[in-house]
């Protein structure tokens, strides 16, 4: 899949988000090495601690195909400012993929692209257990 078609697929993903408490949409599209790719958005909950965000559904759809071998990931959002993830996320990412390009768009299609590592320097791992 090209750049801007796993762009797509996570704008795309804005539209089924669940968000009618922060109105924030979010939008992710997860490619594996081989070039599947997962998709995922916000689900939130009026329990907050209880939604999802986007980068965490795609990953766990991938996950609970047996995948592991992400390779990039973008984050969609209709904001003004880029779109990245969440300290969770970010950790959640690090988890499985810590050398993963994270792409994180605007309202306007704009990127920001950075590899996780930068997203999440000094990271706790299994190194610390």
């Amino acid at each position: 899949m090209t750049r801007e078609e796993l762009k797509a697929a996570a704008i795309r993903m804005l539209d089924r988000a669940y968000c009618p408490y922060s109105h924030f949409p979010v939008g992710a599209a997860l490619e594996c090495a081989d070039g599947t790719v997962f998709t995922g958005c916000n689900i939130e909950n009026a329990a907050y601690p209880v939604g999802t965000c986007a980068e965490r559904t795609a990953m766990s759809k991938a996950i609970s195909e047996g995948r592991r071998d992400f390779v990039r990931i973008v984050v969609a959002g209709r904001s003004e400012d880029y779109c990245v993830p969440c300290g969770m996320c970010r950790q959640f990412m690090q988890e499985f993929a810590p050398q993963m390009e994270v792409i994180c768009l605007n309202g306007k299609g704009e990127e920001m692209s950075l590899p996780l590592k930068e997203l999440l320097p000094h990271s706790f791992d299994h190194s610390f257990l």
